[in-house]
């Protein structure tokens, strides 16, 4: 039969109630003054432990930083990006030693904490402090056609509230403004915000762009501190405005970091639509200047010898007949063909007098003309 470890029970610290005190000094008070001193003490040492992790996290992020300047660099084969490729790696060494004495440090400050003895603020905590609301949970079967149908169902509920969300500036307006539309914090609306912030880069509204973008990041922070908490995102909105209200310069130096990288995606999306539309209206444009041939007249013009570019911006019929004559046959009859299936130029099929006439090296403008030279 196994017995009980009652082991555990010797690193209890419970100061309060000890009686070995000497019969002039003040009890309560002396137990006040042992409790005060202990909570100080803990104070201090979770103290020291954030700021272990948050040292150990900004070491983590120099790193990475400096591993993403030494990739870039390799590539580059500039003289200047050899000499500061060196830097980066002297540079990635330092961080690596250090992020491994933070390691190091935060290892033994957990030994620290499972080794204080428990005491009374420890052996229990509260139980409830706080009113969440429950995660809906997933279907694992829903599709995307489902997650867009979703999505466009809300839009065209809230598409109003949404764009009103996405131009206030203060953090008391939003948080109110979210206490009032509490169904406005969820994923749909930071996926409209950001398609909102490409539609305004896209027209050129700079200063709105930026405004919407930090509303989007809000959401974004909002929506990541609900996937930490593993709460529904509807009751933690409040706990991101206290936070970032009351924030140290480091998590506010996160906000901003985000909120830049995430305007540069935005413009960089923007960029890359524009391209496509304007790539999209010249294939449109050149479907319509194709010809009977289904070769595009400009790409033809831009490939004949310049004396026929020559007749072409002239006009000139017997021009075009007497450089024609001159070039060898071969040659010509393959210009006079893209010519032709461009839709610059059709065979004059008849002469003057309907009789019908074997193709020559008479040719005549397919577009209409104002006042077309005569041949002589």
């Amino acid at each position: 039969m196994s017995r009980i470890d009652y082991s555990v029970w010797d690193h209890i610290e419970v100061s309060d109630d000890e009686d070995d005190i000497h019969p002039n000094i003040d009890t309560p008070s002396l137990f006040r003054w042992r409790h005060q001193a202990r909570v100080e003490r803990m104070e201090d040492f979770e103290k020291k432990g954030e700021d272990l992790k948050k040292a150990h996290v900004e070491c983590r992020r120099k790193l990475a930083e400096a591993q993403k300047k030494i990739q870039e660099l390799t590539i580059s084969s500039t003289d200047d990006a050899k000499a500061e490729l060196g830097k980066a790696q002297a540079e990635e060494k330092k961080l690596k030693k250090e992020e491994r004495d933070w390691e190091k440090k935060s290892t033994e400050h957990n030994r620290e904490e499972k080794k204080m003895p428990w005491n009374v603020d420890t052996l229990s905590k509260e139980g409830f402090s706080k009113s969440v609301v429950n995660l809906k949970p997933d279907s694992a079967d829903e599709t995307e056609e489902d997650k867009e149908r979703k999505h466009k169902t809300f839009v065209e509920k809230n598409e109003k509230q949404i764009k009103h969300f996405g131009m206030m500036r203060r953090w008391d307006d939003s948080q109110k403004y979210l206490s009032d539309n509490s169904d406005l914090v969820c994923e749909e609306t930071a996926n409209y915000l950001v398609i909102m912030c490409i539609d305004l880069e896209v027209e050129e509204k700079h200063s709105l762009m930026e405004q919407v973008a930090h509303q989007t990041i809000v959401m974004q922070f909002i929506l990541e501190l609900a996937k930490s908490l593993k709460v529904d995102p509807r009751g933690c909105f409040r706990q991101f405005f206290a936070k970032i209200k009351t924030a140290d310069q480091q998590y506010q130096d996160a906000f901003n970091d985000e909120l830049d990288s995430f305007k540069e995606r935005v413009r960089g999306r923007a960029k890359i639509r524009i391209e496509k539309a304007m790539k999209e209206y010249e294939e449109e444009e050149r479907q319509k200047r194709l010809g009977p041939g289904g070769l595009d007249p400009v790409d033809v013009y831009e490939s004949l010898p310049a004396e026929m570019q020559k007749c072409f911006d002239d006009k000139n019929i017997q021009m075009l007949q007497d450089v024609i004559s001159k070039m060898d046959p071969t040659e010509a009859k393959v210009h006079m063909k893209q010519c032709i299936e461009s839709g610059l130029w059709v065979p004059n099929s008849k002469t003057d007098d309907g009789d019908e006439k074997e193709e020559d090296g008479t040719y005549e403008e397919l577009k209409p003309e104002p006042e077309e030279p005569k041949k002589e």
